[in-house]
């Protein structure tokens, strides 16, 4: 898996999104933020995260829909249930994925972190292709941009706390970590 200069990854299917700036001049690339998305909420499949992510989320296909069909956000990374890969937004770039947030008593996640979801909910336990795929991942980035620390992974619960919960309980954190660890 490799990320090429303009900020996509080969290995990835790229769906790009317009929910996407500049990031602020200057500024490093230093922090992952592991996310949890499922549409209609805790179903899984189907065309709705690429919808929501480009904006084309039909407002009447599904009475939870009406409330975030126009939402601007997205992603850098989806990984599927099935350990498919898409990308919305090169890494270069900055997506809307953080929301209000803070690390380490820097506001604005967006402007320095890379954005990983994953199709999952707060109570289901991800995939065995889910934790292999965002391993992967992970260490692609790690090797693509060195700014990139090990201790700098997080889940949005702990950059937006009291505000969201994913990718929640269910996520497996040690197994994350014991993978990252054993490719090292």
């Amino acid at each position: 898996m490799k990320l090429r200069a303009d900020g996509w990854l080969d290995a990835a299917r790229h769906c790009l999104s317009p929910h996407q700036d500049a990031r602020p001049a200057g500024g490093a690339i230093e922090l992952i933020v592991v996310h949890g998305i499922s549409l209609p909420p805790g179903e899984f499949g189907g065309p709705w995260i690429d919808a929501l992510f480009n904006g084309t989320l039909p407002a009447a296909a599904h009475p939870y829909f009406a409330g975030i069909a126009g939402l601007r956000v997205s992603a850098h990374y989806l990984i599927r249930r099935d350990g498919e890969l898409v990308q919305y937004v090169p890494v270069t770039a900055r997506a809307w994925h953080a929301g209000v947030s803070s690390w380490r008593g820097r506001e604005r996640c967006n402007d320095f972190s890379i954005g990983i979801e994953l199709e999952g909910c707060d109570e289901s336990p991800y995939t065995d292709a889910q934790y292999l795929r965002l391993a992967e991942l992970i260490r692609a980035l790690r090797i693509a941009v060195p700014t990139l620390s090990a201790d700098a992974l997080v889940g949005h619960s702990d950059i937006a706390p009291g505000r969201k919960t994913d990718p929640g309980p269910a996520f497996d954190w040690v197994r994350l970590r014991a993978l990252l660890e054993a490719a090292a």
